[in-house]
């Protein structure tokens, strides 16, 4: 094979990482969608990295660019132009094949619509991305996310027979259990009453401080981005500000005046 295609394609189990690496981070980030005037831009020319260990929460009117961002820099889609990086990997120089491997090995996904197999018991659902890699379950660690998430006891059931809470918390026990470098997370508790939001965003909030794991999250909710380390805040595919250790009362009066500021 060419060394090209070799590149192209990626053995990401090979790739070396530096410790002040950032998790994932993205160059001069533009997505356009359409041609000529019914063109729109959704990224216009975002930087950011998104360092390893840490909770970011991605918030914004609709319409504002915070899903494609999140999935442009997962390889669900691709940038218009600019480059994404998860590690030292970049997306950008990759064919289909190649970010089908990164986002397999080295990325976790949380969606608001859970996307499991109703077919498949919550184990089997858990275990699905594992079983697909071909990869060993680290049975330890695999305990230890099932227990935090209180799925022991439904862990022979199938989606139908659980409750929407306890499937989302099957969802983000597959995010997790193959020790993704990053998970994404998009509006997860869309779905979800107010106690189960609570129950996951403690577990992600869990996640970051006790074993390092890195989340980016996308949400219209100022409560679940104060479980966050940082809030980003965008506005016609731009990014226009950002607030640390938020509180559900800072972000709300970060949200008031990025809106009376608007044209």
């Amino acid at each position: 094979m060419a060394s090209g295609n070799a590149r192209e394609e990626h053995d990401v189990g090979t790739t070396e990482s530096s410790a002040d690496q950032p998790a994932a981070r993205i160059e001069d980030a533009v997505k356009v969608y359409g041609v000529g005037d019914a063109a729109v831009r959704a990224l216009d020319g975002i930087s950011r990295a998104f360092p390893a260990g840490r909770f970011t929460a991605i918030m914004g009117p609709s319409g504002s660019g915070k899903s494609t961002l999140m999935h442009c820099m997962a390889g669900l889609d691709r940038l218009t132009s600019g480059s994404a990086w998860i590690g030292v990997i970049d997306l950008t120089t990759l064919n289909e094949k190649g970010v089908t491997n990164v986002r397999r090995d080295k990325v976790g996904f949380i969606f608001q619509s859970f996307n499991l197999l109703p077919t498949l018991t919550a184990l089997e659902n858990i275990r699905l991305p594992l079983d697909i890699a071909g990869r060993k379950v680290d049975q330890a660690w695999l305990d230890q996310v099932v227990g935090a998430l209180q799925l022991a006891d439904r862990l022979t059931h199938r989606p139908g027979e659980l409750s929407g809470g306890q499937q989302q918390r099957v969802a983000a026990a597959r995010a997790f259990v193959a020790h993704p470098a990053i998970v994404f997370a998009d509006e997860p508790t869309g779905q979800l009453d107010s106690h189960s939001s609570a129950e996951l965003l403690g577990f992600m909030r869990h996640v970051v401080d006790e074993f390092g794991q890195t989340i980016v999250m996308v949400t219209h909710d100022s409560n679940a981005a104060s479980y966050a380390d940082e809030v980003l805040f965008l506005a016609d595919g731009r990014l226009v500000d950002e607030l640390a250790s938020p509180t559900p009362t800072s972000i709300l009066d970060r949200m008031k005046t990025l809106a009376g500021a608007a044209p």
